[in-house]
């Protein structure tokens, strides 16, 4: 015995009122669904680089031991502040972090920024574990921002530097530093010599168009000063009080 065979009506043979509601549900829900545009996820993170860069800053700042970085900062034609440069591997290790840059113009007496720049090296080494450090290089020459400016620099190469002194008296011992950066450098709660030779420093663009809402350079924020956002105001306060110290 045979039998009937019933054919469902879809959404599509709905009256149309109804398949006007149905196709904007379903629209609804695919745009619900789709993940979160990339720029809006750069967005986020680059203000939460910021934020942390400012804490990095005032708790480098409240440091006894850090008296020679406030010393620089103070004749500093920029700085760059990694609030963590992680290292860790087993037999090859690599470190990298990423941070923000400012920059001092003697004329106006201000600083500008932030530019976003990440930050790493690879090694071939017994090593076993991981590691983190806050570093805050210190640019007291034109040729060290410079540097910063291009897309991809080599420490130790395109720009001299060298470990900044730490502790007591560390304050007068800055007086004969000659190098185009200085570093310091925090791991573990202990400020000491943390090396950053030979660590490539490179432009991070995605952040850059993502924080200040379009293409920008290194250029345009820190020399030509033609971007900026309101939510460095805490950074750039901070570096203020630092360099007043």
């Amino acid at each position: 015995m045979r039998h009937k065979r019933h054919k469902g009506k879809s959404w599509t043979h709905l009256p149309s009122g109804i398949g006007a509601i149905v196709v904007g549900l379903l629209t609804i829900a695919v745009l619900t669904a789709s993940p979160k545009p990339a720029l809006a996820d750069d967005a986020q993170e680059a203000q939460q680089l910021v934020e942390k860069a400012r804490l990095t800053f005032e708790s480098f700042a409240a440091a006894k031991e850090m008296e020679g970085l406030f010393a620089l900062v103070k004749r500093a034609k920029g700085v760059v502040i990694y609030p963590s440069v992680l290292r860790g591997a087993f037999i090859f290790g690599a470190s990298g972090g990423t941070g923000v840059a400012m920059a001092y113009d003697g004329q106006s007496k201000q600083w500008s920024g932030p530019a976003f720049y990440t930050i790493g090296e690879a090694s071939f080494g017994l090593q076993i574990g991981g590691e983190a450090s806050e570093v805050i290089l210190v640019a007291l020459t034109d040729r060290g921002v410079s540097a910063l400016l291009s897309t991809s620099t080599k420490l130790g190469a395109d720009a001299n530097i060298a470990v900044g002194p730490v502790g007591g008296g560390a304050s007068a011992a800055t007086a004969n530093l000659s190098a185009d950066i200085i570093s310091f450098a925090r791991s573990k709660g202990v400020y000491g010599g943390v090396s950053v030779q030979g660590a490539v420093v490179a432009v991070r663009g995605a952040l850059n168009k993502a924080y200040y809402g379009h293409e920008v350079t290194p250029t345009d924020i820190l020399i030509k000063r033609t971007a900026s956002n309101p939510q460095a105001s805490g950074l750039i306060q901070a570096v203020v009080k630092g360099a007043a110290k």
